[in-house]
């Protein structure tokens, strides 16, 4: 994959080279240069353009390319603005320079999540108008705030407000991985996350002395009932070749706190578990089992969420589908290998999900490591241009379903 001089770059990876210089990076993202970035892109395309501010300073911002048949739902193209801190010492270029070496890879935070398929997605829309093209279904293209830090000031306030519902939305893409095969990957659900913070509570007393009934000898069996579980589910992910790491709960203890002094046993301690828990498990029955953990660890042993996502849901992914039917005929037709999996860890997908919109996670990037949230996160310009060429065939198909119940 050899790179030509800039001087004769693709047009399509200039704009992207631009959209990525752009800091909206945490925990300052510069959404005001996105907005106008956007805005500046709809005009140019003759898009629809609507701001919508979900919390002070949090806005989404929505392009809408009207279809021919407004009685129809409409197609969603989801991306999120916002990225992640950056460790610029471990970088081999500048993060928000865009650099791009010889070989044609651009070296920056948000190449692959998710600016590419933003600009992906406008592209596929650029050719098609270009070109004459209108479909029955109106395809909206929405640009989240907030989605790095849990969407709750971006996706999960959009879809309760009225212009979510306005959107008419019966499909959606949204954010995948990148694949280090040949293969495409396409999430179809994804893990709850559960952040549960166990506290226990004892006698205290002299850090000399054998204090029975400690604050700390109760935690330590929480925590080891909670840890055996999670060797148990790692067991059995690994001795199955056909599970992925969605497909089981995972848990990591992520934070121990206690104690003011080394001679003094405290009277509370806690532990800090990140959970995520597989669509398929029942949730009453799990948090019961996390309630039986703190019971057997002794008195005085409780749990609370920080977070608590109890709407998994999965999009159909059987031909009898016609959305999936769309999707996977032209992947088909295109020889692309589809290896479709639930999601390990959450994207805005989860909240589309819930609101009664089937949605597929999809970043159309093959021969690719996974780099996202890493350091010398990049993508090759071949690749990013490929992405545009699957939407530019994966659009119409998806635009042009024909009438389904669900539209009235």
């Amino acid at each position: 994959m050899a790179s030509k001089g800039h001087e004769s770059e693709h047009p399509s990876v200039t704009l992207f080279r631009r959209y990525l210089r752009l800091r909206t990076v945490h925990p300052d993202p510069d959404y005001g240069a996105a907005m106008a970035f956007l805005e500046e892109r709809a005009h140019q395309l003759g898009l629809g353009f609507q701001n919508v501010e979900v919390a002070p300073g949090f806005v989404v911002t929505v392009l809408t390319w009207p279809g021919t048949n407004p009685k129809l739902s409409s197609l969603l193209l989801n991306s999120h603005v916002d990225v992640v801190p950056v460790f610029k010492e471990h970088w081999s270029h500048d993060p928000f320079e865009a650099f791009k070496d010889a070989e044609g890879y651009i070296y920056a935070r948000g190449a692959q999540d998710m600016k590419c398929v933003s600009i992906q997605y406008l592209e596929a829309v650029r050719r098609l108008k270009a070109e004459g093209h209108r479909y029955p279904r109106t395809i909206h293209m929405t640009f989240m705030p907030d989605e790095e830090v849990g969407g709750h000031k971006g996706m999960e306030l959009f879809v309760q407000r009225p212009e979510f519902r306005a959107l008419r939305a019966g499909f959606a893409l949204d954010e995948g991985l990148a694949n280090p095969t040949d293969a495409f990957t396409v999430f179809y659900s994804e893990r709850s996350p559960w952040w549960v913070r166990i506290t226990s509570t004892g006698n205290p007393g002299h850090g000399s002395l054998f204090i029975e009934d400690t604050a700390a000898e109760k935690l330590h069996k929480a925590v080891s009932l909670i840890l055996a579980f999670r060797e148990k589910e790692r067991q059995r992910l690994q001795s199955n070749p056909h599970l992925k790491l969605g497909a089981v709960t995972s848990v990591n203890l992520t934070k121990l706190e206690g104690g003011v002094a080394y001679n003094v046993v405290p009277a509370a301690m806690s532990a800090s578990f990140d959970f995520r828990v597989a669509p398929d498990v029942d949730m009453k029955a799990f948090e019961e089992q996390l309630r039986g953990w703190c019971q057997a660890a002794g008195e005085g042993v409780t749990f609370e969420f920080a977070q608590k996502w109890t709407e998994p849901r999965v999009t159909s992914t059987d031909d009898s589908d016609p959305w999936w039917a769309a999707f996977s005929g032209v992947c088909k037709d295109m020889n692309l290998t589809l290896d479709l999996e639930i999601f390990s860890a959450a994207t805005d997908s989860r909240f589309l999900r819930a609101a009664g919109v089937p949605a597929l996670g999809f970043s159309p990037m093959n021969h690719t490591p996974v780099l996202l949230h890493d350091h010398d996160e990049r993508l090759h310009e071949a690749v990013f241009l490929r992405g545009i060429d699957i939407y530019t065939r994966l659009l119409p198909a998806l635009a042009s379903v024909p009438a389904l119940p669900s539209d009235n």
